[in-house]
């Protein structure tokens, strides 16, 4: 599996045969997301992202992802310190995952659930929660992760779902942030796509309605309020 999942280093499915002995200890540390500078979004996260991040959108070879910026520096996260505390009321889910992860077959109709093993928190002495019990069943534990994950992975469709439709209108074009930090200028933040007003505001009355209906376009005005948070982030960074 490539870096493309950003903090996942070693991610393999989980056997029962390599696994079964095999424990996770909690830790509030997330060092293991301090150089990354972005994150995927589902786009049910934006009521809660939209307080903490600015939320862009990111277009790759894959298609059109929501994402929320939490550095203006490459590898950088201004939000984990150095003692690994993540500083926000907020986390998104793709962080809140780790170190678990679906792995999606080439057909796209199989998913299997992945472990990074490069996480400080997997030992074998018992220290934890364990994957599986004396009799080889997955525990109660696991079984509560898996069920996290494929209700990640519904929520993801409808993400793409989301993205699809302002693919569709036509709404989306290439934005930058231009960046002070100690009123210094910084180079700009480029790479990202954000909604443009003029276009959401010449939509027809027939399709806002629809994307009021479907929810959608309340997302829509969440992610042009969330750039504001671009300010607060050069700010972090004179704190830093």
């Amino acid at each position: 599996m490539s870096k493309q999942l950003l903090i996942y280093q070693d991610a393999i499915p989980i056997s029962l045969e390599k696994h079964k002995d095999w424990c996770l200890k909690s830790t509030d540390s997330f060092a293991f997301a301090k150089d990354v500078n972005s994150f995927p979004l589902l786009n049910v996260e934006f009521f809660q992202a939209a307080v903490a991040y600015p939320i862009v959108f990111i277009k790759t070879e894959s298609g059109l992802y929501p994402s929320a910026i939490v550095g203006i520096r490459d590898q950088q996260n201004l939000f984990v310190t150095e003692s690994g505390e993540w500083q926000a009321d907020y986390i998104p889910a793709f962080v809140r995952r780790y170190p678990f992860v679906f792995s999606m077959s080439e057909d796209q109709q199989t998913f299997t659930v992945c472990i990074d093993e490069s996480f400080e928190g997997w030992n074998q002495e018992g220290l934890g929660e364990r994957l599986f019990d004396g009799e080889g069943n997955q525990t109660q534990y696991l079984n509560n992760v898996v069920a996290f994950l494929q209700d990640y992975q519904a929520k993801y469709l409808g993400t793409e779902a989301f993205c699809q439709k302002i693919m569709e209108l036509d709404l989306l074009e290439d934005m930058q942030a231009n960046l002070r930090v100690d009123g210094v200028e910084q180079p700009p933040l480029q790479g990202f796509l954000g909604i443009s007003r003029e276009k959401l505001r010449n939509l027809s009355q027939e399709t806002i309605y629809e994307l009021m209906q479907l929810g959608w376009l309340e997302l829509m005005h969440l992610h042009l309020h969330s750039l504001n948070h671009f300010s607060a982030l050069t700010k972090m960074q004179s704190e830093n």
